[in-house]
């Protein structure tokens, strides 16, 4: 059998199985033992558990169940609503200020924890209910929140470019870095939009108390003092500071991702068992078994993809699926373009982590040999495959909203995203015009990136 016909029977099998209802990690794992057994010397099962465990035997990865464990100390908290409810006091004054301090929480409890369901869970809870007393409309609320839950896998420390620098063998600090810029251009676009969309629901308000005298909570506004303002700061700045205090230790040096992991979980627990007086064994053991569930239940993803991608190399699908992308002799653009088309369709279908593995061996050699810097094209990467996380029909982030807030129609959620959607999109396209909002800041930290990297 050709390798062409192989992957594509490996390609149908897979798709298959997903579809079936199978977990992912169960569906890559069968499909890959599956063809070791058919196609692969019968010694070859005799190393699966080996392969896995070399596989994975990355001091990078180790990093992830600690990031995981400050993530869950933090989301088990009250630091997202108090997050959310100090930025909303400070920013009241500003038009469509309610809707920044969503985008703004959003972003900053999302590089404190790294996970998109937990920022949508956390500032959602809190930001949803307000901005719809406040006369926002439900689409709208709902939308915002969803799409500033996708700054999770792009703000470090971000869990799905740990994966993308296992895979491409990247720099873990350079592409944090690369991520920073990108992601605080997402933040304006989106607070951009924000004051666009206030300024419209004001008008509508407004003709309506005009017209018929209907009275919308959007005409008006709450006024805080400077003591109300101060005394919201107390249990915000220490999260604050330990989001800069493990960004400093990373890039300054002092520990590697993996050492920063571990010191950011054990500082983010002892600022809960101090704020919030969460440290009884009771309190703590959530945070302790959702972070093994979640750790788990990732780990094993990882695993089973990297043997898939494993049986892919061994088979020369991987590679034989590279050169038929060359062959087809594409224009630099053009072949960016389709590859990033691609990631955007399996998005309706796979979470991030088994596209980046899954994707990595066959489309990274060709981007390559185009030319393209890894880093930057794994920025590119990430913000596309943020789309996924709030388009149907996977969209976690959208289930994540309609279980917050299960009274908004799903049709209300998915039309308030689409707006966020078309901006991600949007600065995809500003970064491949200017690549330097990528790559500067790691080439101005770190130096200038290794020919060929």
């Amino acid at each position: 059998m050709t390798a062409l016909s192989l992957g594509l029977l490996f390609a149908a099998i897979t798709l298959f199985v997903m579809f079936s209802g199978a977990p992912i990690s169960f569906a890559l794992g069968s499909v890959a033992i599956g063809f070791m057994y058919a196609f692969m010397p019968a010694s070859a099962l005799d190393t699966v558990t080996q392969n896995v465990y070399e596989e994975m035997a990355s001091i990078t990865l180790l990093s992830i169940p600690l990031f995981i464990l400050k993530g869950a100390a933090i989301g088990k908290s009250r630091a997202g609503q108090d997050l959310y409810a100090a930025l909303h006091v400070w920013m009241n004054k500003v038009p469509g200020g309610l809707g920044i301090a969503n985008v703004f929480a959003c972003a900053l409890f999302a590089a404190m924890a790294g996970s998109s369901p937990a920022t949508c869970s956390a500032i959602g809870s809190a930001g949803i209910p307000e901005m719809r007393k406040r006369g926002y409309s439900p689409g709208f609320a709902a939308g915002i929140i969803a799409a500033g839950g996708t700054l999770g896998i792009l703000l470090p420390p971000s869990i799905t470019m740990i994966l993308y620098a296992v895979a491409a063998e990247q720099s873990l600090g350079r592409l944090f870095l690369a991520g920073i810029a990108p992601g605080l251009l997402l933040v304006g676009l989106f607070a951009a939009y924000a004051v666009l969309n206030y300024q419209r629901e004001f008008r509508r308000a407004k003709i309506a108390f005009d017209a018929e005298g209907t009275n919308s909570a959007l005409l008006s506004r709450d006024h805080f003092t400077l003591r109300e303002k101060v005394e919201m700061l107390p249990r915000v700045v220490p999260f604050v500071v330990l989001l800069i205090g493990v960004m400093v230790a990373l890039y300054g040096g002092f520990a590697t991702p993996s050492e920063t992991a571990g010191l950011g979980g054990l500082l983010a627990l002892a600022l809960i068992a101090v704020v919030y007086g969460v440290w009884r064994p009771r309190d703590v053991k959530p945070i302790l078994l959702s972070t093994l569930k979640e750790s788990t239940m990732l780990m094993f993803i990882i695993g089973m993809s990297l043997l898939f991608s494993y049986v892919m190399s061994y088979l020369h699908i991987s590679q034989e699926a590279a050169q038929a992308i060359v062959a087809l002799q594409l224009s630099k653009w053009l072949l960016l373009a389709t590859v990033l088309l691609l990631v955007i369709v399996l998005g309706f279908f796979l979470p991030p982590v088994s596209i980046i593995l899954m994707l990595a061996p066959i489309i990274l050699p060709p981007l390559k040999a185009a030319g393209f810097d890894l880093i930057w094209f794994g920025v590119l990467m990430t913000i596309v495959m943020e789309t996924g996380l709030i388009h149907p029909p996977v969209g976690l982030n959208i289930f994540v909203i309609k279980n917050i807030a299960p009274d908004i129609p799903l049709s209300d959620i998915i039309w308030g995203v689409l707006p966020f959607v078309v901006l991600m999109l949007l600065s995809v396209v500003l970064i491949c015009i200017f690549p330097g909002i990528a790559t500067g800041l790691p080439d101005w930290v770190m130096g200038p990136a290794a020919l060929g990297k």
